[in-house]
């Protein structure tokens, strides 16, 4: 499987772990950045390249995902959720590795390079690899919801609204400030 890895400075030495560990298991990793440490470069361009990279790839039928690290991994899947078709989530242990496919079918992990031993998000993205998406209706129905909105803006009517109410895609519109 091709692995797209993107980092910042937080995770630099992780991700060069990281890296050596799924090559070792045969995976082929490319690595979006950085190349050097700089104690004050940004994150959102590296895992937005690593994100791209995924889509790209699961678009030209390559088997792909990606795993983008920072000091905590919350910037990180942010910058990697810009991306039209990336699901990234957030992993703090196995469970949460193992629901994001299965449930999600996260094609992108995050990762808190301070938060983790090498050993715990080495596992972390292990089970991720290993996990498959289960397929089932239920979670399959709410990845189109995700895919629809992050096209065109749809949303399912609001139940509290009633059954005639038109499906609203911008909010903003609606909002008066006046009201209280």
């Amino acid at each position: 499987m091709r692995i797209h890895i993107g980092t910042d400075h937080a995770g630099l030495e992780f991700s060069t772990q990281i890296q050596h560990h799924l090559a070792s298991q045969g995976h082929e990793v490319i690595d979006h950045g950085p190349v050097e440490y700089d104690p004050v470069d940004d994150y959102p361009s590296f895992c937005i390249r690593a994100a791209q990279a995924v889509v790209r790839d699961q678009a030209q039928g390559v088997e792909a995902l990606g795993v983008v690290f920072g000091g905590s991994g919350n910037g990180e899947q942010i910058a990697a959720n810009k991306v039209l078709g990336v699901r990234a989530a957030l992993v703090w242990n196995i469970s949460t590795a193992e629901l994001a496919r299965e449930h999600n079918d996260a094609n992108v992990i995050s990762i808190g390079a301070r938060q983790h031993s090498f050993e715990e998000a080495s596992s972390f993205i292990d089970r991720f690899i290993a996990t498959p998406f289960s397929g089932e209706e239920r979670h399959a129905r709410r990845i189109g919801q995700l895919a629809a909105f992050e096209q065109d803006g749809v949303l399912l009517p609001d139940p509290r609204a009633g059954a005639s109410e038109n499906i609203v895609t911008d909010a903003s519109d609606s909002f008066d400030p006046e009201a209280g």
